[in-house]
């Protein structure tokens, strides 16, 4: 057996905004390493459609608005009811908002769809992850973050405000769920081209931006290989961190750096 190829094995992953995106490729990471996955997020068609690519044997799909607790709960303990518990839970869902950089154009009730998504979700999904993995006395908790969690000036308030929210989400909850075995981090990845991100960016040079790591550019499977990382065995010692993918985008202020050309 080559166990690079099993670094799940075994164990039940729950993964909110599974239905495309990095959610949907980290599914596919997943299963591919023996985990089974059950999918939740409010694209039933997309997700149905990723479970029949996946199989019935390692992938389920159920409805779920990470903005409402009924549904999180929901999820969760039908996750159980299957598998008989919980591993990994992958906070994954987010939207980003409106590109409007004038903050006098800034919508309230926009800003605040944003944080419901992006950070009550993921306080949600934690909170009941860990009233299921507590007993356990085992669990990982994953979220996805951003390089928005560390630097201003890349995107909107209300996207960088949930994303600095959710490192300090990860940050406590690590520290308080620590004593019972379970693990939080969060994975921050530079702008991935996902359908949700192309919509909202209309400079196609964009698209070469990518730091100090030439030659490369950041997709999606990047992502979900590191998100492989923080769910296995292999991490085990690793909780309270911010797994930064950016290609050192977030170290050095071009226009000081010695280095430039």
């Amino acid at each position: 057996m080559n166990l690079e190829h099993h670094r799940l094995e075994g164990k039940l992953a729950l993964i909110t905004g599974g239905s495309s995106g990095i959610g949907c490729y980290t599914a596919k990471v997943f299963c591919q390493h023996g985990a089974k996955v059950m999918i939740a997020d409010i694209q039933d068609d997309l997700g149905y459609s990723v479970c029949r690519d996946l199989g019935p044997t390692h992938a389920s799909f159920i409805h779920c608005d990470v903005t409402n607790e009924i549904d999180v709960k929901n999820a969760i303990d039908k996750s159980v009811a299957k598998h008989g518990k919980l591993d990994i839970m992958f906070n994954n869902a987010g939207i980003v908002g409106s590109i409007k950089p004038n903050i006098l154009d800034n919508d309230k009730t926009v800003f605040e769809k944003v944080l419901r998504t992006n950070v009550v979700g993921a306080f949600l999904g934690t909170k009941h992850a860990a009233r299921v993995m507590i007993p356990a006395g085992r669990g990982t908790i994953i979220n996805t973050a951003s390089i928005c969690s560390v630097i201003g000036g890349v995107s909107t308030h209300d996207y960088t405000c949930s994303k600095h929210a959710l490192f300090g989400l990860t940050k406590n909850t690590a520290v308080e769920l620590g004593k019972f075995g379970i693990r939080v981090n969060c994975v921050s990845p530079y702008v991935v081209l996902t359908e949700m991100i192309m919509k909202n960016i209309d400079d196609e040079s964009f698209k070469n931006i990518y730091a100090n790591a030439k030659g490369v550019s950041l997709k999606p499977e990047d992502v979900a290989r590191a998100i492989l990382y923080l769910a296995s065995d292999e991490s085990k010692y690793v909780s309270g961190h911010n797994l930064i993918i950016d290609g050192g985008f977030t170290v050095v202020n071009q226009a000081l750096s010695m280095f430039n050309e």
